[in-house]
């Protein structure tokens, strides 16, 4: 069992910047590839950037690719998403994964684990 607890979500302007953690539990944190999602009122969950096990893969949105950076500290049981040159178009609420063992780092059905979200506004 993996409980995840994102943090660091909230209001911005655009053009601004903000970083995610997603806190984990568990021994076996090391052994997960990690994602974040999100999804925007009224629409479907979608994916944004996952990072492999060890660090040394990393996938993102085309939307997303140049402006967000996903990382993980395995000592720390954290993953992190960087967030820059936010637009209003990122406002939703971002979700942080686990998947022990699909590969399916683009889709939801991938994750065996979620965590319950973060609010992240992007003022115009």
């Amino acid at each position: 069992q993996v409980q995840l607890v994102e943090s660091g979500g909230g209001l911005v302007q655009a053009g601004g910047s903000l970083r995610l953690s997603c806190a984990a539990s568990g021994r076996t944190f090391s052994s997960y590839a990690m994602g974040w999602f999100r999804q925007a009122p009224g629409k479907e969950r979608e994916f944004v950037a996952a990072i492999s096990w060890s660090g040394g893969s990393t996938y993102y949105a085309d939307s997303v690719k140049g402006r967000f950076t996903i990382s993980r500290d395995n000592a720390k049981n954290t993953v992190y998403l960087q967030m820059n040159s936010l637009k209003p178009e990122d406002t939703a609420v971002y979700y942080c994964a686990a998947d022990c063992c699909s590969g399916s780092y683009y889709y939801p059905r991938g994750y065996d684990y979620w965590g319950q979200g973060t609010q992240v506004t992007v003022s115009s």
